[in-house]
Parts: C-alpha cells; structure tokens; sequence
C-alpha cells in the first residue's frame, strides 16, 4: 500500500509539474506574441512616419514656396509676416490632417472625386502663378508696410495656404496615404500618433521658411530673389497645368470606361 501511495504521489506530483511547465510555456509565448505585435506597431508607424514626410514634404515644398509667400508679403511688417506664417502653417496642419484621416469620407459624401479635385485646384494654382508672373514692381508696393496681423489673417488661408502651400497635389496624396493607412492596418493608434507627428514636422517646417523668407531675401539679394520668383512663378503655371492634366486624363480614362 506504501508502494502505491508513494507511485501515486509521484504521478501528481510530475502531473503539477507538467501543468507548471505548460503554464510557463504559454506565458512565454503570450510575451512573445505582445512584444511582436508591439515591434510590428512601432515597426509600422515608423514607416507611416516616413511616408507621410517623404510623400508630402517633397508636394508641399515650403522652401520652394517662401518665394511666393515674400512676393505676396514683401511690403508687409517683419511681426506680421511671421504671424501670418504661424496661422498659415496651423492651416496646413488642420488640412493635412483633416485630409489624411477624414478626406476620403468628406469627398464620398458630397460626391466628389479625386481627379475633380485635381481640376479645380489645378486651375486655382495656375491663375495664381500667372497673377505672380504678370505683376509688376509699381502694384507690388500698394501695400503699406504697417499692415497688421488682423488685416493680414484675412488672406491666410486663401490664397497662402490653399493652394500655394497645401494644393490639391498635397491633400490628394494626404486622401490617399489616409485611405492606404485605414485599409491597410485600420489605423493603429501608434499609426495614428505618427501621422500627427509627420503633419506637424512639416508645419515646423512651413513656420521656420515662410517665417525667416525676408531673411533668405537678404541673403540672396533682390536681383537673385528676383529671379527666383519669376522661375517659381512659371514653375507654378507649369504645375498648375500638370494638375488639371491629371484630373482631366483620370476623368477621360474613366470616362472611357464606363462607355467601353
């Protein structure tokens, strides 16, 4: 009978063993599972961070575009430039991140598509840029120079922000990476957070450009500033058109479409 008790508290006693084992087996592997999820997270807004820079930052352009931001401004107070470029860059925010995360949905409920956009934003860009190329000195200086920042924030946000810094180029592709991003993973709340931080970056870098432009004037000298603008004027008509192409051709290739 001793034998018994003694086989029998053995059995139980090897039995908790391989219980505790498999426990700690699944607990091992319980950790591994969250730490791959979270390395994959953090892995994935890394990337989302990256794409939402390299995407946009190329579109938006504030350095190619504190140009255009001085010729409108050039008469204007060094306070009240750098007021309006703080307003304008929390407006390039506001439509980056209002694009990326609810842009699809806005376009989808007004019925709206995306080559429509590209059209109408498209012409916007190339009458500004003409407006640009065709001014001359003498209308450049109908703008005092005590302009104040109220007076100034009438004009912030269009035609400053929309379309000479975010256009429809950039809130086309802000749509797209949004739509990408949902579809992809449903918008992780670490993806979520480097979407914000990638808005924000190039926010930063709209403020310190459009900010310091009379700065990079100096620098330059008014005859290479004078250049400049002229190039940039053209190249702006030119993207402008570039744009309306776009929408227009993706109109016809659906057109096309829905009668084949």
């Amino acid at each position: 009978m001793a034998g018994f008790a003694a086989l029998g508290a053995d059995r139980s006693e090897c039995g908790r063993r391989e219980k505790w084992r498999f426990r700690t087996r699944l607990e091992v592997l319980h950790e591994e599972i969250l730490g791959g999820v979270a390395t994959g997270a953090m892995l994935e807004a890394a990337k989302s961070l990256l794409l939402v820079l390299s995407a946009l930052f190329p579109i938006v352009d504030p350095l190619g575009g504190s140009p255009f931001f001085l010729a409108l401004t050039g008469e204007y107070a060094p306070e009240a430039r750098k007021a309006l470029s703080w307003r304008i860059a929390m407006n390039s925010f506001a439509l980056l991140v209002g694009a990326y995360f609810v842009g699809t949905y806005i376009l989808a409920f007004f019925g709206i598509s995306l080559p429509v956009v590209q059209v109408g934003g498209g012409l916007i860009v190339v009458a500004t840029g003409w407006t640009l190329l065709r001014q001359k000195d003498d209308e450049k200086h109908d703008v005092h120079r005590t302009v104040q920042p109220q007076d100034t924030f009438r004009h912030a946000f269009y035609p400053l922000t929309m379309p000479l810094t975010v256009g429809p180029g950039s809130i086309s592709v802000a749509v797209t990476l949004g739509a990408n991003a949902a579809h992809s993973h449903a918008l992780h709340p670490l993806t979520i957070v480097a979407a914000l931080v990638g808005c924000v970056l190039i926010a930063l870098s709209i403020f310190l450009c459009y900010g310091f432009a009379d700065r990079l004037a100096r620098f330059l000298g008014a005859t290479a500033m004078t250049v400049i603008v002229q190039l940039s004027s053209f190249l702006l008509v030119c993207i402008g058109v570039q744009i309306t192409w776009n929408g227009m051709k993706a109109l016809v290739e659906s057109l096309t479409l829905h009668i084949g």
